[in-house]
């Protein structure tokens, strides 16, 4: 078996010390934070394999590093275009496909994912896909909410989800999307 080595950055964000997982072509592996490490190797064990990655420290200069940085400062954009890398079932990667296309500022709920992706009666299924993201802002999980839009789990925390909601409807775009909730 091949050990892959990705590169780990750390960022203080608003919201706490983040951790960026990288892989040697760039591009995202995992993102959480300090706090959450354990869900995150966990996560990444999941995703890559137990025993089939290490990982080596190095200093906050990858392009997933500054873009995350930025979007901190408000530039939500910076994060649009970050190449990732993930290893779900194929339903996972719909909703992490589809988690991307979600505006800046707005959310959506479990459902209403479920119904846009064609799986209309797949809203716990959703959610549980959710759970399993391993890259936290950039695959925009916590812009998901329940149908009543109560705030509902996030592996970041309750408190984090609802800053990134209020931080991201501070600085969005003036045009609203009406099939899109907002709730916080």
């Amino acid at each position: 078996m091949t050990v892959q080595i990705f590169s780990l950055e750390t960022i203080d964000t608003p919201t706490g010390r983040m951790r960026i997982i990288t892989d040697d072509e760039g591009r995202l592996r995992s993102v959480d934070w300090d706090d959450h490490q354990s869900r995150m190797m966990k996560l990444l064990a999941r995703h890559c394999g137990t025993n089939s990655f290490s990982l080596r420290e190095s200093r906050p200069t990858s392009a997933g590093a500054r873009a995350l940085a930025a979007y901190f400062d408000g530039e939500f954009s910076a994060v649009a275009t970050l190449p990732t890398r993930t290893h779900g079932t194929e339903f996972q990667c719909k909703i992490w496909e589809a988690l991307r296309t979600i505006p800046v500022g707005h959310s959506i709920s479990y459902g209403a994912l479920a119904a846009r992706i064609g799986r209309p009666g797949a809203s716990r299924a959703v959610g549980l896909a959710n759970g399993a993201n391993p890259i936290a802002i950039v695959v925009p999980c916590h812009r998901v909410i329940g149908a009543d839009s109560s705030l509902t789990g996030y592996g970041g925390g309750l408190e984090r989800k609802r800053w990134l909601l209020a931080h991201e409807r501070a600085h969005r775009p003036t045009s609203d999307s009406p099939q899109l909730h907002m709730a916080l």
